[in-house]
């Protein structure tokens, strides 16, 4: 079969259109008309984003997406509760698609409580209820995504936030850049054959081991690991350099191929440190000892944040095409929506 064999038969709710129109979500997000005038923008001394799965990534992306620029402590929260050093000037941003993820909404009443700084960027729920009950501004972003499959709203909507609140500085013609990118990759990638496309047939029958670099592309890796997880319906694994040179290359010493059929990915930057590109290098090495094929992902785009924003749009198609060559729906999520409803 064709690859539009495989998407026809296998993606009913057509997430491949959404994929190549993910640069209309970009568009939207820039353009979206917001009211912040009731947060006070001096005085910010922390930035806590709260959410999780699909909702929190953009946090992550946000850290690395600035690593040069920003000079106050972000976090990004993934539980019920809220770190002990939240106060009246830590801006908290509110990040849930549907507006119902249970553990953000127990973090958004106890920010209330604790009377920090919210922003809360939603599509609606019960998240935007609570937001208008207590005049707190609402970041309205497009339904009928799944979360995974609205990054573009998520995080340009954070990006627009934190730029309007002067915690960044973003110029029109980096959104116009990346718009641009992610409208011509869409082309490429949605060709019969294609890179993205080429990944994924690469991928089949193994377990992808991915490694990014702290600081820089941590983000990639973990997002690349999750849409493994959720458009492929497949187990993966991330770590970060340098940190699983000081534990995990030592697991590798056991590697049995008969026992695990696994190709490592790595995420590469020209701009890392010199000893981190070396570190990659000699862990590839240890590692193609074990007869374990090395998948390089590297973006030549000329600005680090458009490259890393060329990694995560990659990334998105190659879990896609694993998902459908594997004969699953990219869009289905049967165990997490069986868990939710265990949970009530």
């Amino acid at each position: 079969m064709n690859i539009s064999d495989y998407v026809a038969k296998y993606d009913p709710s057509n997430q491949f259109e959404v994929l190549k129109k993910t640069y209309e979500q970009i568009e939207f997000a820039w353009n979206n008309k917001i009211d912040l005038s009731s947060i006070k923008k001096k005085g910010i001394e922390s930035v806590v984003v709260t959410g999780l799965g699909g909702s929190a990534i953009s946090g992550d992306l946000f850290v690395n997406f600035f690593k040069d620029e920003l000079n106050i402590p972000f976090y990004v929260n993934r539980s019920y509760s809220l770190p002990q050093f939240v106060n009246k000037n830590t801006l908290l941003i509110v990040s849930s698609y549907s507006g119902n993820t249970e553990e953000t909404i127990s973090v958004f009443n106890s920010a209330l409580k604790k009377k920090c700084r919210i922003v809360c960027i939603t599509s609606g729920g019960k998240a935007e209820k609570i937001a208008e009950k207590n005049k707190v501004p609402v970041v309205k972003i497009l339904p009928a995504f799944h979360p995974r499959y609205a990054l573009g709203l998520s995080f340009f909507s954070l990006l627009k936030v934190m730029n309007k609140l002067k915690v960044v500085e973003v110029k029109p013609s980096l959104i116009n850049l990346i718009i641009k990118l992610y409208k011509d990759k869409a082309k490429l990638y949605s060709k019969e054959k294609n890179p993205a496309l080429a990944y994924a047939e690469q991928l089949l029958g193994y377990i992808p081991i991915i490694y990014s670099a702290e600081g820089y592309t941590s983000s990639v890796g973990y997002r690349l690991k999750c849409q493994f997880n959720e458009n492929s319906k497949l187990s993966a694994f991330h770590n970060i350099l340098p940190e699983m040179n000081h534990n995990e290359i030592v697991g590798w010493e056991s590697f049995n191929e008969n026992q695990l059929r696994t190709k490592v990915i790595n995420i590469l930057d020209k701009e890392y440190p010199f000893q981190v590109k070396k570190r990659f290098k000699i862990t590839s090495e240890i590692i193609s000892e074990n007869k374990v094929d090395i998948i390089n992902l590297e973006s030549g785009e000329k600005s680090f944040k458009v490259r890393l924003m060329d990694l995560i749009y990659l990334s998105d198609w190659i879990t896609y095409y694993s998902g459908v060559l594997r004969g699953f729906d990219p869009a289905e999520i049967k165990n997490i929506e069986q868990l939710k409803n265990r949970l009530k």
